[in-house]
């Protein structure tokens, strides 16, 4: 069912809405619309434009407090501003230790950065720093790919005047440092840039061979270490003396924030010399009834309830409560989309009937007990909504199983039919000839299904008030016609007298001239002119190919539930396939095999029946009761961190 809803406006004082929304609102349910919006019948509004005060304090203290920090103590005298002024003393005493851990930092990536540098070049044997007091050799460190390395030795390296010291390589470089005479580095540069040589820039920090100094720096990385090891015990030592206090003011703080939000969906009202702000938004019926009795004695804060949805813009939002045996059918409706809130919720119908009609066409005892039992497990164990609408469709089909007397395939050899065997079934109609039963009960099981849905349109378009509920081809008039088209061919295959031709000209022509002139008839019950657009020539040429469409709808529709009793056939059909592959014929068989094939065809026809019964939803009975155009209810969450 589709939960009511009401529209609520809160009012107050424009600096208590923090107040009102952690103590009040947090506990409830609402969707909040922009009152900017809402209200425009209203003069004098204005948006909020305030900046988060508490943004920067829980920016900032972010960086320095630990991220486990939490309690289990509650604070009640604790305020907003406490809150701040706390975060900002504890900031203080720890910008020192702060200060120190920043310079600690940025040396420990410097180190960080010398040894990642000089690792590849650690095989070099002589001291890095004398390079710099060569005078007439350029030295060069750096990098090639391997496969340019392996070009340049072969064809370029005897033709140049330089050394290439290889130190460390891998599948796609190749590390070293090469010599040149000053005299020629820029010639020879540009050969090696040519074969994509990067170029690595050495530090002056270098002391000794590459080796000695990579020990040197290790060193240094291990005391940096210890160092910000040491300030960091330092300023856990600040916070654990007040770790309780600042951890509720953090809360608190998370939770103003939150609160703080709000304000954007808020709009500002002047009344003398005070400034009041107003909230709109959706609630459900039962919660806003709550609210109003909780916020009762709260003198600053005034809450109104707008019983007329008309006088409010926006539509309202849909809110499905349904028992929880159907709750997992909600999943289909949501795929076709959510009832608006003025119609139905079919969701109760949706699982009654496609559980009824999967059940229909997979009917098999064995089989559908897999079904139950595996989707209880799945949805047990995971929660899954499809696996707990296999487990009802698994219901229908156990039954069904026994009305046609088949378990795991054996047709009447397990257990015999209650009702009938769907493939061998038959029955003589007139004008036709014989035909399977479980066709001829599919068919008017289709005729049922559809004169239903159309009876259900016409009780929505009741409840709306919506005169085209009597003129549509879904309406009142298509159930008339629908319906003495139902009961002439019951006469007919029953053998029993038609009534009169003029009775049957007065049933069939007036149902029919009314969907024919649908628009003007319904343009004249709303009073809303004369209904026709582009002329009477046009629309009665339109009228025609419009119900020429409708005549056949009414045919392939009916028809369409033909499948019902075909795939109960199948099912039949495809057993008795694995149990003649199994040799089954002469009383005993394969049993591997009858195994295997009941698995191939639990998993492959349980899909394809699945996927049938839910097209006859939405094809056959949606489109001609249910629209689907309504907006999901959302709620502020809000209330996480005013529950936290």
């Amino acid at each position: 069912m589709v939960v009511k809803m009401n529209f609520l406006s809160i009012t107050g004082p424009k600096d208590d809405i923090e107040r009102m929304a952690e103590q009040y609102l947090s506990k409830y349910e609402i969707q909040l619309e922009n009152a900017l919006t809402e209200l425009k019948t209203v003069h004098d509004l204005r948006p909020y434009t305030d900046k988060n005060p508490y943004d920067e304090v829980i920016r900032r203290a972010k960086e320095y407090l630990p991220g486990d920090l939490e309690t289990d103590r509650t604070f009640t005298d604790m305020t907003a501003d406490g809150a701040v002024e706390l975060l900002n003393e504890v900031e203080t005493e720890l910008k020192g230790l702060r200060e120190t851990k920043g310079e600690l930092q940025a040396k420990q990536e410097k180190c960080r950065d010398l040894v990642n540098m000089i690792t590849p070049f650690q095989e070099i044997p002589f001291d890095i720093h004398k390079l710099l007091g060569f005078q007439y050799v350029k030295y060069r460190f750096g990098r090639i790919s391997k496969e340019y390395f392996e070009k340049f030795e072969r064809y370029v390296y005897d033709t140049l005047d330089t050394i290439f010291y290889k130190c460390q390589c891998d599948d796609t470089y190749v590390w070293g440092v090469y010599f040149v005479p000053s005299a020629l580095a820029d010639k020879i540069d540009a050969v090696y840039a040519s074969m994509h040589f990067e170029h690595f820039y050495m530090p002056d920090e270098y002391i000794g061979t590459p080796r000695e100094a990579m020990e040197k720096l290790r060193e240094n990385l291990e005391q940096l270490n210890e160092e910000l090891a040491g300030v960091d015990r330092e300023m856990n030592q600040v916070i654990s003396s007040r770790r309780d206090e600042v951890a509720g003011a953090m809360k608190l703080l998370e939770r103003r924030t939150e609160s703080f939000e709000i304000r954007k969906f808020a709009a500002l009202t002047r009344e003398r010399n005070q400034v009041f702000y107003i909230l709109c938004g959706w609630m459900p019926e039962d919660q806003a009834d709550a609210f109003q009795a909780d916020i009762e004695r709260d003198e600053k804060i005034f809450a109104v309830v707008e019983d007329d949805h008309d006088n409010v813009f926006s539509k309202p939002p849909t809110l499905l409560k349904n028992p929880k045996l159907f709750r997992p059918f909600e999943m289909y409706i949501k795929m076709y989309g959510l009832p608006a809130y003025n119609e139905m919720d079919p969701t109760m119908f949706v699982a009654l009937t496609y559980s009824f009609i999967f059940g229909a066409m997979f009917g098999d005892v064995g089989q559908g007990l897999v079904l139950l039992l595996g989707g209880l497990f799945l949805y047990k164990k995971k929660g899954m909504n499809l696996a707990a609408i296999v487990s009802c469709a698994g219901i229908f089909s156990t039954l069904f199983g026994f009305m046609y007397g088949s378990f795991f395939g054996f047709e009447d050899t397990v257990i015999h039919h209650i009702w009938l065997s769907p493939k061998e079934a038959m029955m003589t109609l007139p004008v036709i000839g014989e035909m399977n039963t479980v066709f001829v009960v599919a068919v008017v099981f289709g005729m049922f299904m559809i004169l239903t849905a159309m009876i259900l349109h016409i009780r929505i378009s009741l409840k709306n008030k919506d005169a085209e509920g009597w003129f549509d081809p879904n309406g009142a008039a298509g159930l008339i016609f629908y319906g003495a088209m139902a009961v002439v061919l019951f006469l007919v295959m029953s053998g029993q007298p038609l009534p009169a031709g003029a009775v049957l000209g007065v049933v069939f022509g007036i149902p029919l001239l009314a969907m024919f002139f649908k628009e003007p008839l319904t343009a004249r019950l709303e009073k809303k002119g004369s209904g026709i657009e582009g002329g009477i020539g046009m629309y009665l040429v339109q009228s025609f190919f419009e119900m020429f469409e409708v005549l056949l709808s009414f045919f392939s529709n009916t028809l369409s539930f033909v499948r019902v009793g075909a795939f109960a056939v199948s099912h039949a059909a495809m057993m008795e396939v694995v149990l003649m592959l199994a040799g089954f014929e002469g009383g005993s068989g394969n049993w591997l095999v009858v195994i295997l094939g009941n698995v191939f065809v639990c998993a492959m026809e349980g899909l394809i029946v699945g996927i049938q019964v839910l097209r006859l939803q939405y094809y056959e009975l949606f489109s001609r009761y249910y629209k689907g155009t309504g907006r999901e209810f959302t709620p502020y969450q809000m209330q996480k961190a005013g529950r936290a």
